[in-house]
């Protein structure tokens, strides 16, 4: 955003993951409360729903009607669906707008960005959106982005989790692993997944990531209900994300 032009103002929960923002020409704020009297429109990026709820709340009273909130992070739909409402009552326009790509797309401005929201809102915010994403869809009203960023987390997860037992297979039958690895890389059963998976020297390398795509793959099943049973998805992914020691919540 600096690098287009734009002014920026940031705070952080952990002030210190702010600092080369701060050195590159960001403004400090000191607080939630100030960032939103600062500014007339907000992105929002923490791990889960539990923070975004504990940021929104401070940000929504403290935000001038017309500003516009957008929700950067992967949560449930219905949350987006509640600050959606919220934000309405208050005046200010809502975005949920989860990214794909991780921190070297963000850094070249070519990360994935899913929108959820009024087409007026996602008008309003696409020159913002523009200075970080490449490919930015507009997929429904607010959530209908959570659903989708929920949706490929899942798919991601579950190749890796095809990937871990494509690979066990080639194990236990003397395939090669190393030359199966690059084999597949050209062939019809690839997938980003896969070549993730296949630079690993052990399932649990990818402890950190696994964690939140096991929150995703959780997501799924709150997204879907109690009803919806087992789901392809989570079936193919669980396996992998026990080997890296990822926990879920029923184990907590």
């Amino acid at each position: 955003m600096l690098l287009a032009g734009h002014s920026l103002t940031v705070w952080a929960r952990r002030p210190e993951s702010a600092q080369d923002l701060v050195g590159k020409g960001a403004v400090l704020a000191q607080s939630v409360e100030d960032l939103a009297k600062t500014c007339d429109y907000v992105g929002v990026c923490v791990v889960d729903d539990a923070g975004v709820e504990d940021v929104c709340s401070k940000l929504i009273p403290a935000l001038a009607a017309g500003s516009v909130l957008v929700i950067h992070s992967t949560i449930l739909p219905s949350t987006c669906e509640d600050l959606a409402r919220r934000c309405a009552e208050a005046g200010i326009q809502f975005l949920d707008a989860p990214v794909s790509g991780g921190s070297p797309a963000a850094s070249a401005g070519t990360l994935t960005v899913m929108c959820g929201g009024t087409p007026e809102t996602f008008e309003h915010a696409l020159p913002v959106l523009q200075t970080f994403g490449s490919k930015i869809v507009h997929l429904g009203p607010a959530g209908s982005a959570q659903q989708a960023k929920i949706i490929n987390n899942s798919l991601m997860a579950a190749n890796m989790g095809l990937a871990f037992s494509a690979l066990d297979i080639a194990d236990k039958v003397g395939v090669d692993r190393a030359a199966l690895s690059d084999l597949i890389k050209h062939s019809s059963g690839r997938s980003f997944g896969f070549e993730v998976f296949a630079r690993l020297p052990t399932p649990d390398a990818f402890a950190h990531g696994a964690k939140l795509l096991l929150k995703d793959v959780e997501l799924l099943g709150s997204m879907l209900g109690p009803d919806a049973g087992a789901n392809a998805l989570a079936t193919a992914a669980l396996p992998f994300l026990d080997a890296t020691g990822a926990t879920r919540k029923t184990d907590r």
